[in-house]
């Protein structure tokens, strides 16, 4: 087995992610557009005998100005042949080595279940937090097929948006219409006292890609000459991640984002995109947005959580 830090090229590393389904937060491009945030990123590669078997892409901080901080979320990205016994190897490896000055602490939360942990793979590490949920669709399956998935009142809400005459919707990647989302982002932030990852991430994001259309689809829809409602994805290898969305009262009464989603799940899969995780359900907290998710008939996944 050998390690190394941050020696990897980018076509290398975007080429394994992109093999082996790796979540957003383990692409290269999210790692630089965390670097312009201010954080600190370092890059393990796991080899065995001469071959690419793991990648983490670990996102580091210092705390109270002695504590480093170092987080591998939805991560490792492992090739199938790495065994539980191979992978647990690797995991300490990595952890006793992230290039941070002591004291350390190294967290990893993997991008996977509970249940689909294999046996020994985190032996010797605790769970520290546990996983959160989201809804993961297949877009390999035929949009007809997905269409019959969707629950009843999904599926009428997404027929009475599409017969709606007054709505124009636009699918691709226009940075211009980010841009517009982003403001309402940071609007919707600061009246309802909620935050998240900064906003100034996303064109960071789209930054690292050569052009935008490697990086974000943009779902719009206007009504008139007023934007209605908005929902933007970001992209990584096949993989693709719902990230922001909005919409004005008249979007809300006319369910357009049962029309943006559907339309954004049709493009994804045309663009061969094969998997869209819609992001976290809380149906305690977010009891609206985690129907809404949920009524696409999704698969719910509850990561395993954080281990330290």
């Amino acid at each position: 087995m050998r390690l190394s830090w941050n020696q990897l090229e980018r076509e290398n590393w975007q080429d394994f992610h992109a093999r082996h389904g790796g979540s957003l937060q383990q692409c290269w491009a999210y790692g630089e557009a965390m670097k312009t945030l201010g954080v600190q990123v370092h890059r393990a590669c796991i080899e065995d005998a001469g071959q690419l078997r793991g990648l983490a892409q670990f996102i580091c901080r210092r705390v109270a100005g002695y504590l480093a901080l170092s987080s591998c979320t939805r991560g490792p990205v492992w090739a199938p042949e790495a065994t539980a016994e191979w992978r647990q190897q690797a995991i300490r490896l990595v952890q006793r080595s992230v290039p941070m000055r002591p004291l350390r602490v190294t967290l990893l939360s993997p991008n996977v279940s509970a249940g689909e942990l294999q046996n020994r793979e985190m032996s010797g590490l605790t769970r520290v937090m546990t996983g959160y949920s989201t809804v993961m669709l297949d877009l390999r399956q035929p949009l007809v097929e997905l269409r019959l998935k969707l629950e009843g009142k999904w599926r009428n809400r997404l027929a009475k948006a599409e017969a709606d005459a007054s709505l124009r919707v636009q699918v691709q990647a226009d940075r211009q219409a980010c841009q517009l989302l982003l403001a309402r982002e940071d609007e919707q932030r600061q009246s309802r006292g909620f935050h998240g990852l900064p906003t100034q991430l996303v064109p960071a994001f789209i930054d690292a890609h050569a052009k935008p259309s490697q990086a974000l689809l943009m779902s719009t829809a206007k009504q008139g000459k007023d934007t209605v409602a908005a929902m933007l994805f970001l992209l990584h290898g096949r993989g693709a991640t719902y990230h922001m969305g909005w919409s004005n009262e008249a979007g809300r009464k006319l369910n357009v984002h049962n029309l943006l989603l559907w339309r954004a799940m049709a493009q994804l899969q045309a663009q061969g995109v094969e998997q869209l995780d819609l992001g976290g359900v809380n149906t305690h907290d977010l009891p609206g947005i985690s129907r809404f998710k949920l009524g696409t008939g999704g698969q719910v996944m509850t990561l395993a959580g954080t281990f330290f």
